[in-house]
Order: C-alpha cells, then structure tokens, then sequence
C-alpha cells in the first residue's frame, strides 16, 4: 500500500491536542458495582449481545509516505489500553481473560442458564437423553469409551421427496418488505422475582430479565439456587457470588454445588461466545479453578450427571508414525480428545451432519438432464463457473470458494439451473449481499438466509415442510454459524442440490461453530476453488493478505492510501476528516457510502468514541430519542450477529422509526438501548457480508494484540472503490497477517462428517 496526500489535505501535524478531546470515549460505563449488586445487568447483556460495533468512513489524508509492510516506527500509538478488540465470534472482550485459558469472563457477557440451554424448558430431546445416558454409563464404568466408536451409527431418516411441481409463488411487494423488531414477552411473577432481588442486594432492573430467563417460577427457583443469577446476560460470577452470600448467609461456600454447576454451564456459554460449540475437559478444568471452584473435576463430574453438560471423546487422526502398528492380536488403541459441551450445541452440529450425509446420500443424478447441463457449463461466462455448474450438476452437496468476483459464479449456477425449470434461490448473509444477488439472478431468487427460514422471503415450503427448492446456493457460507446451518439444512428436501459459497479468509461466524471451514477440511463433498482474481489495487492487496503476505500495491488512482497516527485521539480526528472531507473531495465517494471499520466497540478509537465524533461532524443534534435524531446513521442487530445499517427517520410513541435499505422499521422505545446503536462506525464482524464504495480501516494501537489475519483480510476488502488505513499498531499488522491466521474454535462438526459419511471419490 501506499500513504498519498488528497489534494488540499492539512498534514498531519494539524492533529492537534484537541483531537485527543474528540476522542474522548463516548460510551459511559457504569460504575462498578458493590459486592453482590450486579448493577450492570440488563444493559450489559444487551451490548454483549449485540455483535460489534459501528461503521466509519475511509478517506484518505494528507500523510507522509510509509507503506504497509514497513510502517514509520512512530506511527504507533499510545492509545488507552482499554479498547478491546474484536473477539473471534464477534463479542466485545473486556479484560484479558479468555474461556479457554480459565479466566474469568467480563460482565458484560451473556450467561446461561445453569445446566445448559434447555434448562427451565421443561424437558429434553430423545437424542439429548441418549447422550446423557451414553454419559452416565461411561462414568459409571458400565461401558467403555471405545464401544460408542464402535457401534454403527444409524442412518439418518429419509425425508419423502418435494413433489416436482413448483410450489406456488408468494406474494411479494413492491419493496422491501417491513423488518419486524423481536418480540418480548411480558414475563410472569416479576414481582416475586423482585422481592428476591431486594433480598440479595440485587438492582431492580434485573427482574424482567430475570423472570424471561428461568420462567414463572423464577423467585422460587432463585431462592433455592441463587447461583442462578449467572444465567441471566450481564451477570459476573461475583456479582452472583456476592447475591448467594446475601440470601444463604454462612452456608455460602466456593464448594457449593450449585454453584459449581451454575459456573459450569457459564463457563461453556462464554465458550460460545468466542465461537467454541465446546471445550476440551483440560480447558474447563483450568476455567474452572480460576472462578475459586475448589475441586473442578467433581464439579464436572456432577455437572456430567446431573445431565447439564455432555461429554464427547472425539477420535483424532494420528500423524503417519505417530504410534507404532498394533500386533496382530491387538487392536490399535484410537487416539480421542474428551470433549464437553452445552446440549444445545451439540445437538445441532449432529443435527447439522446427519443433513449433510442425507444430501450426499439421497441425491440422484438424473442422467438425461445431463445435455442441459453441458449446455449449461459450455455457455459460462468464466472457466471456474463452467467447473461449479459441471460438478452441482452431479453432486447434492458441493463447497465453492473464492473472493468477491467469485459470487459471480454460484450466480451463474442458479442463472443455469433457472434456465432448465428448477427451482432454485440464491441466499446472502446481508441485505446488501441480496441486493447484489438480485442484480444476477433476479428478485426472486435473492433471498437473505434470515428472511429464507423465516418465511418472509423465498419460495415457500411444501406440503412436507421442506423448502420448495431443487438447488440452493448459500453465499457467505463462512457467516453461518451451527445453528443456523442446521436449521436450513433440516429444511430442505431430499434430493435437493446444495451450493455453499464463500470466502475462506474472512472471519468465521458471529456465533458459535465454523461450518463452512469444517466441511472444507472433512473433504466429504466435492470442491470448486475459484481461479477468477479480485481485480484493483484493493484485489490484488487482499488477494496477497489472503496467503499471508503484505504487499505494497501500486494505486494510482489513490484506491489505496496510508494513513500513519501517533496516538488514539489523531487516529478519532483523521478518520472523521476522512469520511467527512479528503474522500468525498479527492475520491467522489459521498460520506453516507463511506464506512468506518475498527477492531472494537470500547477504548478511545472504538466504534463509540469514533460515531460520537461522526455524529457531532456529519449529523449534529441533541439526540432527543435515547441519543438519536433523524438522519443519524445507525446498525440495527434484530438478533445476534445480524446487524442491518439505516437511517434514523424519526421518533413517535411506538418507537424509533428506521429506514433499513429501504424497509421501514420501528423498534419499541424500550428495546432502542439493546438494540440500536450508531452505525457510522461498525466492527469487522458487523461488515462482514456487506461491501461500501469506500471504507475506512481504524488501527489504533491498543488494537494491535487482538489483530488477526482473517480480521485485516475482512476489513480490507469491505470498500470497492477505496481503502483508507488509519494505521497506529505499527509492525503489528505485517505480523498478525503472517503469523496469526484466525482465533482458533473447538468444535466437532469435522469430526463428526469424517465418521460418517465417506471421504469424496
């Protein structure tokens, strides 16, 4: 890359000390709370939730010359050490501690319910209770492990076949259609529930929270297991220590087992949050003990059977001449990692594979549509198109890779398919990503996979359930997380053919699993790797990011510029003279197609600091409905992980009305805090999916131990005209691209494919 001036650009010296006052964080924590008052609850949980941060523009000021390999050694910073970088699932850390090294996690994190997902559903699937019994028999020695690897695993059930003919078409409207905000029961008994607060020196504000998350029979099941507290987001385990102490008294004790177990399901939730569906027993032995549980392998052993955790022993495949050959009397002893997870995730990475095995296992190659296919493949507008339409058509599950001129490819494939009378649809992870699909395959075939399972966009369903759909590309396939894959898989019929396409150096999904990066390495399904190039200056510096390398490009055009800073504060005023000055002026990208991209929400160049300072240039005002006013670019999350960019419109009584791409929204005044937060600025996670004219990368120094390659590779390619880096971390960046790939997750989808389903012919 290279650092160029915009013309008419001040140079950089003119950052001066007040920049360091724009910089100012504009997020006001809460005051830390008194022991056993987990004061941060609600409002906490919801930033927790909500994945990343908001978006800033690039543009590029007037700077000396540095390149990216070899940045100016004062172009560092002295940023506050309490910006937190992005986490691999897309949650803002807080503090240094992580699930798998034991530590303990910040307040604001998502809890769980003690005992796993289902507890207080009443009641636990058949497969659930068949992993736990599975569990209790290898405790109690009835069983061996070995047995379980041994015993055949039963086929997935056959779904009957979609009928042939096309289902009938849904009613569409003319635009895009109103995006509904979540809807949140009244809770009941949340009035006991605050008695027990009160009681235990908890704020009131927890009680609603309280009374969704463990039921009508909160207060009850609060007083006997205080620890219970844990399960609600937001809620440290000191807070929840501190409540148990007031309501027990002196048979409050670290060795509690209800405390233990509480800790347990904790500890796993947070897991998840990282992007684990589990962790290796060694792991949550070691967590475990840093949160003063005096002897954790009981506390697994009681969490295991009281059925609240599962535990797994995955085979692992031994290097060539790891072990030495078994004698021929013997049988080779397999090599196994003991796993432990939440039932909940669990059984949707099995869900997730036995999906898998059925496509592979049900398709059919229909042999005398093979001369439309051949047609089809032979008209391609590229090599790489014409290879994805030859192997679809003989596949039912097939893996696509490549970067952003890729996409065009699985459109050519729906396109084909179209053409031959199929039915088809071609999903995105983002609106944005729709209305780019739309271009290639028309309206009706773009659906968002959001919009997919939930109906409002789509084909429809058949007469069994299943989608109405005879092929089915996924773009952004590494965005989905397990649940979500599973969902969609279970959806669709047997025999259907289905495509997932993405980029495989951006980061993984916002929640847990990494299923497309799972189902590449099983190498059960045929492989299509796009030969088409990214093409530009922007093309060619991510393509080299992509292989661990940081090249300098040429960029005439200013395509790609440098930007170096000395501290957080110059990194805040160079990025607002950017969007709001040197790009619209030098480039022509107006400011509302500029994002601003940056590693985290907290810390003196966060997402916060950075949209309190675009706001105050782009969009002044006294943000009268809960610090927004019309005009105010904003990032709408209606569920975790999925952040919609829009536009303030207004605010009445029902709520704060939004313009999300052209679908009107109104989310209720008390859900505006969890729910909305300004989006001129957003985190890589947030971006992910989603491409602006230009884009603006924030590194501020404080931001340099969480980089990795798979975040510099994803927020560089979010701008197609232009790139801007607000550079502050120094060698950092060269040495996250080449020695940190990813932030590494435990899952068992990989395991789970190569075990049953055979290896691709």
């Amino acid at each position: 890359m290279t650092t160029d001036h915009l013309a008419g650009d001040p140079p950089p010296e003119e950052a001066t000390e007040a920049s360091a006052e724009r910089a100012a964080p504009a997020d006001a924590q809460a005051a830390p709370s008194a022991p056993g008052s987990p004061a941060d609850g609600p409002d906490a949980a919801s930033a927790a939730a909500r994945p990343g941060g908001e978006p800033d523009e690039a543009a590029p000021a007037d700077a000396e010359s540095a390149t990216t390999g070899s940045p100016r050694p004062e172009a560092g910073g002295g940023a506050p050490a309490d910006a937190h970088a992005e986490t691999g699932a897309g949650a803002e850390p807080a503090g240094s501690g992580t699930t798998t090294s034991g530590g303990p996690a910040p307040a604001d994190a998502p809890g769980q319910t003690p005992g796993g997902a289902g507890a207080g559903s009443g009641g636990r699937s058949a497969a659930a209770e068949a992993l736990a019994a599975a569990v209790r028999a290898v405790e109690s020695g009835e069983r061996s492990a070995a047995s379980f690897f041994n015993e055949p695993r039963p086929a997935a059930p056959a779904r009957p076949r979609a009928a042939a003919a096309p289902a009938a078409e849904p009613s569409r409207a003319p635009g895009p259609a109103p995006v509904p905000p979540p809807v949140r029961p009244v809770a009941a008994g949340v009035d006991g529930v605050r008695e027990v607060l009160a009681a235990g020196g908890a704020p009131e504000a927890l009680a609603v929270p309280v009374a969704e998350t463990l039921g009508e029979r909160a207060a009850e099941a609060l007083r006997e297991d205080p620890w219970q507290l844990l399960a609600v987001p937001g809620v440290r385990p000191d807070q929840a220590d501190g409540f148990a102490r007031a309501l027990l008294g002196p048979e409050c004790g670290p060795g509690d087992e209800r405390r233990s177990q509480a800790l347990t399901g904790w500890l796993l939730e947070r897991a998840a949050l990282e992007g684990h569906t589990a962790l290796e027993s060694s792991a949550l032995r070691a967590a475990l003990a840093e949160v003063s549980v005096p002897d954790p392998d009981e506390a697994l052993r009681a969490a295991i059977a009281g059925g609240g955790v599962l535990v797994f022993q995955d085979a692992l495949e031994a290097p060539a001449g790891a072990r030495p050959a078994a004698p021929d009397d013997e049988e080779a002893e397999q090599p196994v990692r003991v796993l432990l997870g939440l039932d909940r995730y669990a059984l949707a990475e099995e869900s997730l594979a036995d999906g898998f095995a059925r496509l592979i296992s049900t398709f059919v190659d229909a042999h005398e549509s093979a001369p439309d296919w051949a047609a089809a493949a032979a008209a391609a507008p590229s090599p790489s198109a014409a290879e994805l339409i030859r192997t679809a058509a003989a596949h039912g599950l097939v893996t696509h890779s490549g970067g952003e001129a890729a996409r065009a490819e699985p459109a050519a494939l729906v396109a084909a398919a179209q053409s031959m009378g199929l039915r088809v649809c071609a999903a995105a992870h983002s609106e944005d990503g729709r209305r780019r699909l739309a271009a290639e395959v028309g309206a009706d075939a773009a659906v968002t996979v959001a919009g997919l399972l939930a109906g409002s966009e789509g084909p429809g369903r058949d007469e069994d359930g299943a989608l109405a759909v005879d092929l089915i590309a996924v773009l952004d396939a590494p965005q989905l997380d397990v649940e979500t894959a599973a969902m969609l898989v279970e959806s669709l019929p047997d025999g259907a053919r289905l495509v997932l396409s993405g980029d495989p150096g951006v980061l993984w999904s916002a929640g847990p699993g990494r299923v497309f990066a799972d189902l590449v390495a099983a190498r059960r399904c045929p492989q299509v790797v796009s030969r088409t190039p990214d093409p530009g200056p922007i093309g060619e510096l991510v393509s080299g990011i992509g292989i661990g390398e940081l090249n300098q490009v040429e960029a005439p055009g200013k395509e790609v510029v440098i930007v170096p800073v000395r501290d957080a504060g110059e990194a805040v005023h160079r990025t607002v003279q950017l969007v709001a000055d040197s790009v619209p002026r030098a480039i022509g990208v107006p400011s509302e197609q500029t994002q601003v991209i940056t590693p985290g929400h907290g810390g003196a160049a966060g997402t916060r600091a950075l949209n309190a300072a675009l706001k105050e240039r782009l969009n002044p005002g006294p943000g009268r409905f809960a610090g927004f006013d019309p005009g105010d670019r904003v990032a709408y999350t209606p569920a975790p992980g999925r952040a919609l960019p829009g536009t303030v419109v207004s605010a009445d009584a029902e709520g704060l009305r939004l313009d999300c791409a052209g679908a009107p929204v109104v989310v209720p005044r008390e859900q505006v805090g969890d729910l909305v937060r300004h989006g001129w600025a957003l985190t890589a996670h947030q971006a992910a999916g989603m491409r602006w004219s230009a884009a603006v990368v924030v590194l501020p120094g404080d931001a340099a131990a969480g980089l990795t390659r798979a975040w510099v590779y994803t927020a560089f390619s979010r701008g197609e005209r232009h790139l801007s880096v607000v550079h502050g971390v120094e060698a950092a960046l060269p040495r996250a691209v080449a020695e940190i790939p990813f932030k590494d997750r435990t899952t068992r989808l990989r395991t789970l494919l190569q075990t049953q389903t055979p290896p691709t012919g």
